[in-house]
């Protein structure tokens, strides 16, 4: 079965969804400047991890916006300052392609989740092996991991995340309509860690 081809807007309803489902205590790893406010559900409280300085700024300013109490931590997801079962939610978009090494970060999430913790994740990953958008992503990505924040193009990030230990409830695979290179594969991610 061919992998579903969408348009922009209709991934930004996909990721608004799958953030929605979340509840409790959430931690957003690599939370950026705060552009996932909006898809939250009111009653969730917010703890962000960004380690980008300028980044971490304009999120502490938009998480006052949105009457968030806590100040994002400034950290990487490999060593989040958070005790061990601390957390009843992970989220994180487009970050495991950026993290310097997804299997200590997903330990990580593992570590801060309460057993059977909700973990929600959207990325570009890796395109199917023979094909040219994987050609294209392996001589793109030493460039990209210089230039954009360290993201990976060629990263299997659904692997990662079962070698990992997380449970997948719904994961959706997408194309996303893109120029030049043609279409982005995607993930979206909805799972739960082991036990709970």
């Amino acid at each position: 079965m061919a992998t579903p081809l969408i348009g922009d807007d209709e991934l930004d309803e996909l990721e608004r969804d799958f953030l929605a489902r979340v509840r409790g205590r959430v931690l957003e790893i690599g939370a950026g400047d705060g552009e996932n406010f909006g898809a939250f559900d009111p009653s969730v409280t917010w703890q962000g991890l960004e380690p980008d300085a300028k980044r971490r700024q304009e999120l502490a300013t938009r998480a006052r916006e949105w009457r968030h109490e806590s100040v994002p931590l400034d950290a990487k997801a490999e060593a989040i300052p958070l005790p061990d079962h601390s957390v009843d939610a992970v989220v994180g978009t487009y970050v495991l392609c950026s993290v310097t090494d997804p299997a200590a970060a997903l330990a990580e999430v593992r570590r801060v989740l309460v057993p059977g913790g909700r973990v929600v994740f959207v990325d570009h990953v890796v395109a199917p092996d023979g094909t040219l958008k994987r050609f294209v992503q392996r001589v793109a990505t030493p460039i990209s991991k210089r230039v954009c924040h360290g993201c990976h193009w060629d990263r299997d990030t659904e692997r990662t995340l079962v070698d990992a230990g997380f449970v997948g409830g719904d994961i959706r695979r997408l194309r996303v309509r893109s120029r030049p290179f043609g279409p982005v594969p995607m993930l979206l991610f909805d799972g739960r860690a082991p036990g709970g």
